[in-house]
Parts: C-alpha cells; sequence; structure tokens
C-alpha cells in the first residue's frame, strides 16, 4: 500500500503533498465493492468517446431540407439521418446520469469519517483513481463536444420536426425513445459549453447539500488533496520518469483541472480565494510548463467553466497568469 501513495518528506507553503500511482493501483477487499459498481460505468467510457469522435453531424442534409420545404424526399432524408444522431445524443446523455451516481458513490466512500481524506487516498488508492478517471473522461469528453457545433445543430432540427408534427397529429417511433421530458433534459444538457463538468459540478454540490451530517471540508479536503497529488506528480521528475506512458502527464493534467473545478463550485469561497488549500499559483504554473498545445484547453476550461475566477477576493496576479 506504501508504495502507491508516499508522503513527501517536503513541505511547501503548507500544502500537503502526495505520490499516487494512477497506473497500477488495484482494489483492496473493502473498496471492491464500490469500484466494482464504478468499474462498470467506466468500461463504457472509451465507447461513449468514440461515439463522440465519429459524429458527423446532418447539417447538409438539415440545410437542403430547409433550403427546399417543398421536397419531402429532402425532408425525409433529413429526417433519417437526424433519427440516429439523436439516439447516440441519448445515449451520451444517460451515460452522464451514471456518471454522476458513479462520481457520488466515489465521493462517500473517500469522505466518510472516521477517516480524513489523506487516510482515504492511503487505504483506497483504487477508488482514488476512478475518481480520477472520470475527471479524465470527463474533459475529454467536453473537449470534444466544443469541437463539434452540429450536435445543437441537429438536436435543434429533431426538436422543430417533432414540435411541427405533433401540430399536425402525427406519432413517431423515435418518441418512444426521446419523448418531450427526455428532450427538454437533452437539449439543457447539450446548451452547456461543457455538459460532462457541469453534471459533476452538480453532481458535486448536490452530494455536500444531500449528506448534511458529513462536513463540508471532508468534501473540500479530498478535493483540495487531489489536487494536490496531481500537482506534486507533474512537478517531481523523479516521480514522472516512473510513469509507464506519456499519456499519465496528460492524464495528471486533466485530472488536477478537473478537481480544481470542482472544489471551486463547492466551497463557498472557490478556489482561487486567498484562504484556499489549492495553491492556484502552483498549480497554473505546472499546466504553464508543459507545451501548448496540450494545455490550452486545460486553462480554457479554468477561466470559462470556474465560478469564482472574476471574484474581486481572488488575487490579481492569478488573474494575470489566466488571461
Amino acid at each position: 500500500m506504501g508504495n502507491l501513495l508516499k508522503v513527501l518528506t517536503r513541505e511547501i507553503e503548507n500544502y500537503p503533498h502526495f505520490f499516487l500511482d494512477f497506473e497500477n493501483a488495484q482494489p483492496t477487499d473493502c473498496e471492491r465493492e464500490v469500484w466494482n459498481q464504478v468499474n462498470a460505468v467506466l468500461q463504457e467510457s472509451e465507447s461513449i468517446l468514440s461515439g463522440l469522435q465519429a459524429y458527423k453531424g446532418a447539417g447538409q442534409e438539415i440545410r437542403d431540407a430547409i433550403q427546399n420545404p417543398t421536397d419531402m424526399l429532402l425532408q425525409e432524408r433529413a429526417w433519417n439521418s437526424v433519427c440516429p444522431l439523436v439516439i447516440r445524443l441519448k445515449k451520451f446523455y444517460s451515460f452522464s446520469l451514471k456518471l454522476e451516481a458513479a462520481l457520488q458513490s466515489l465521493l462517500l466512500s473517500l469522505t466518510s469519517p472516521p477517516f480524513t481524506p489523506t487516510q482515504h487516498l492511503e487505504r483506497e488508492q483504487a477508488l482514488a483513481k476512478q475518481f480520477a478517471e472520470i475527471l479524465h473522461f470527463t474533459l475529454r469528453f467536453d473537449e470534444l463536444k466544443m469541437r463539434i457545433p452540429a450536435i445543437q445543430n441537429d438536436f435543434s432540427y429533431y426538436r422543430r420536426t417533432i414540435s411541427r408534427n405533433r401540430l399536425n397529429n402525427m406519432n413517431l417511433d423515435i418518441e418512444n425513445e426521446v419523448n418531450n421530458e427526455m428532450a427538454n433534459r437533452m437539449s439543457l444538457f447539450y446548451a452547456e459549453a461543457t455538459p460532462m463538468l457541469k453534471t459533476l459540478s452538480t453532481a458535486t454540490t448536490n452530494f455536500v447539500t444531500e449528506n448534511k451530517t458529513l462536513p463540508l471540508e471532508n468534501t473540500t479536503d479530498c478535493l483540495s488533496t487531489m489536487t494536490s497529488v496531481c500537482k506534486v506528480m507533474l512537478e517531481t521528475p523523479e516521480y514522472t520518469s516512473r510513469f509507464n506512458s506519456e499519456d499519465t502527464l496528460l492524464f495528471c493534467m486533466r485530472v488536477m483541472v478537473g478537481v480544481i473545478i470542482l472544489y471551486d463550485h463547492v466551497h463557498p469561497n472557490g478556489a482561487f480565494n486567498k484562504s484556499s488549500k489549492i495553491d492556484m499559483k502552483g498549480c497554473i504554473k505546472v499546466l504553464k510548463d508543459q507545451p501548448a498545445d496540450n494545455v490550452e484547453g486545460l486553462l480554457n476550461a479554468l477561466k470559462f467553466t470556474t465560478k469564482h475566477l472574476n471574484d474581486e477576493s481572488t488575487p490579481k496576479n492569478i488573474r494575470t497568469m489566466l488571461q
């Protein structure tokens, strides 16, 4: 166990520093039940990303149908192109609900008394790794989604067509799959610039609200400790040299940014405040020391999906670093 999580002998700026081996952590008997539940969800994540990556949209078919409203063949072609895409979008949305439940299970395991967040990480490295994998997936999904404007165009066309057909008393089979209530929820989900991150932020906030007997600090300390785990892995060559894959560097960066965003949404004062337990200056510096192509999306995530960056209490030098 001690080989996976090591407390470094140094303390810098009074922040705890840890090394967690994200590549090799295996579940212990006490972790197994939650680990199995979360693993069943995570096993779907690569196919979800592949499905999103392959999303081409029905832009041309929709344009043809709109420009030729009386050509029923073109209307039918557009509709037949959009329907399978809407089914795929429903699959992505449904997966976000599974991810939300998985995240809350992990939070409960990693924040419950009598152990501190540090002790939980030491005892339950495999669950910490799954927590990291959820965040890693989330940022990858949202980075891809931001590059696919066709998603919202396709879904808007679908909803307009459904409404028009409803007025004409036409029942369409797809409404059995995506009824009006589901379409409303999907519409709100895809309207977000970073829908998966929004889902996790809301899930974390709800977790804190619903677990009233659990002190808020248990959750925020878990998040700030995870941030330190990633930061020290990224800034310490003796640890990065142990990685078996270069992808682990990007994994750590994504996880660090994801945890910062969750912390910023859950903590009343946010992550950027001077009283924050997250070394924001150090975290941003670690990102900026990496190749620009690897971190542009992550720096944008800190700029645009956090809650407190533009608060008056945010130090000017932090805001300047993210400009």
